[in-house]
């Protein structure tokens, strides 16, 4: 696992729990995963930047969203250098976790099942990112 120290931006547990939703603490904090289909950012298709909802780092253009009917926001490419990646075993399986390359923040996982020309689908926790739409 990835030590926090790794990472731009350094709170205290407290001090990320002042800054989150609960909901929003416990999946980028905690590792937690949104109910699929509660994120309103899985029916977004608009243009624009999906961005850390810890740190506001960019992480995915809306030109790489797709509907994976999985019932979470599904990319198949991040931004350059915009995440990182650990192995997870929890749920007697290996996944691969996806983390937000700033702050550390959980954001969901990336699986191989995903469109061209990647074959990625980077399965994201809604409630882990923000939308900015293209101005």
């Amino acid at each position: 696992m990835t030590t926090s120290e790794q990472y731009e931006v350094q709170k205290t547990e407290q001090e990320w729990k002042e800054a989150l939703s609960p909901e929003a603490f416990k999946v980028l904090r905690k590792h937690g995963t949104e109910r699929a289909g509660t994120s309103p950012l899985d029916k977004v298709y608009e243009e624009g930047t999906y961005i850390c909802a810890g740190c506001s780092q960019p992480l995915f253009s809306s030109d790489t969203k797709f509907n994976s009917g999985t019932g979470w926001p599904s990319f198949y490419k991040p931004l350059e250098d915009a995440i990182a990646t650990t192995t997870d075993r929890t749920l007697f399986m290996t996944r691969t976790e996806v983390h937000c390359s700033n702050c550390g923040g959980h954001l969901g996982h990336v699986f191989g099942d995903g469109p061209k020309p990647t074959g990625q689908r980077y399965c994201m926790n809604g409630v882990s990112m923000d939308f900015v739409p293209k101005s």
